[in-house]
């Protein structure tokens, strides 16, 4: 009798829900996606432990790395519930990318990291796809990642994805609060939607209103909401490197958790306060419907969300026209929304029922 009919069956890394050759897989699909993302400095070529990138080849002469790390949040279980992964990678970069900016500093390459309980190649391919996409918008390499597949640690269907940036600025263009100054003017680039913020309170509201995320939005029977809610967050790089460059931006502030009440005060000195009119730009329709559903107090908008405000950006009075001609020209929808003056350091929204809602004309500070 053969002794092997005796024997248990061999355990493998497939058999417990890992398999080499899927990730393997992916990694074929997505080289391309990576090489089309080349920059001077980078090949962008996978595969390695590590990704290289040459400093010098990228023009600088005695540079600052800069560094930033981030995810994409809850907005990635309304991705993996709708099936639409095809933005959250914008997202990932732009989280990324738009914090490294306001330090002044260029994003030079990225990475990225995906993990999921059993890798799908179809959905991974589509979120690296978006991440590439994303990294040409910020105009960084993505030179490699890493991809998890943990059975156990994550329920059917569902990924996590964090990313990582470094850039680069040189040492006498780096953005500090020092260059801030009262009587500055605040601009305020537009967003483009609700970009990565607030989605745990956006899916409070979508489960306890029973809202038809594939439906026509109410406010805008030309899209979907669910398309509405999904819309990537906007990348502003490009736009302001070149601004940032000339030494014409004093400083600038991603409107990220914390709106724009705990934001706008990480860029001031001491003895410096912001001061944004909120009626100098319409509330965006979007923006009004979720503190119309939710019954949100103006200051918990103004904290929560970005409220149609992705960046705010701090130049000289003598400059700011100039500036607004430059951002417009570059693409971006600019508002002038406040100016600096002395004070407590700190941030203070006032509004008036034609911007905000029916709720009444409002003031919310914060000193930080």
């Amino acid at each position: 009798m053969d002794s092997k009919h005796n024997q248990p069956t061999p355990y493998t890394y497939a058999g417990a829900g890992v398999s080499i050759e899927t990730g393997n897989a992916l990694v074929r699909a997505i080289a391309p996606l990576a090489r089309a993302t080349r920059r001077p400095g980078a090949d962008a070529d996978l595969g390695g432990f590590g990704g290289f990138f040459d400093l010098k080849a990228a023009g600088f002469n005695d540079p600052l790395l800069v560094a930033a790390n981030d995810g994409v949040g809850t907005k990635l279980k309304l991705a993996i519930e709708s099936g639409k992964h095809d933005g959250v990678g914008i997202d990932l970069v732009a989280m990324c990318a738009n914090d490294l900016i306001v330090q002044g500093a260029e994003p030079l390459f990225f990475l990225d990291y995906y993990a999921t309980g059993k890798l799908d190649n179809d959905v991974a391919t589509e979120v690296v796809a978006s991440i590439a996409e994303g990294c040409k918008q910020a105009g960084c390499a993505l030179i490699g990642g890493e991809t998890a597949e943990m059975p156990g640690m994550y329920s059917d269907g569902d990924y996590d994805l964090a990313g990582f940036c470094v850039g680069a600025v040189e040492r006498d263009q780096v953005l500090t609060a020092d260059k801030v100054a009262a009587g500055d003017v605040i601009l305020g680039l537009a967003s483009s939607g609700v970009h990565s913020n607030g989605f745990s309170l956006v899916r409070r509201l979508a489960a306890d209103k029973g809202w038809k995320l594939d439906r026509p939005a109410l406010f805008d029977q030309n899209i979907l909401l669910i398309d509405a809610l999904m819309a990537p967050t906007r990348i502003y790089v490009k736009s302001l490197l070149p601004l940032v460059k000339t030494g014409q931006i004093h400083a600038l502030a991603h409107i990220t958790g914390g709106g724009l009440l705990e934001n706008i005060p990480r860029i001031l000195p001491k003895a410096l306060h912001a001061h944004i009119d909120a009626d100098a730009w319409a509330q965006p329709r979007l923006m009004a419907f979720l503190q119309a559903q939710g019954n949100i107090e103006p200051e918990e908008m103004a904290r929560t969300f970005n409220c149609g405000i992705g960046m705010a950006v701090v130049v000289a009075e003598a400059d700011a026209d100039a500036v607004t001609a430059a951002l417009e020209t570059a693409g971006e929808t600019v508002f002038r929304i406040g100016h600096i003056a002395a004070g407590d350091k700190g941030c203070t929204v006032t509004g008036s029922t034609e911007t905000w809602s029916a709720m009444g004309a409002w003031s919310a500070t914060h000193n930080a």
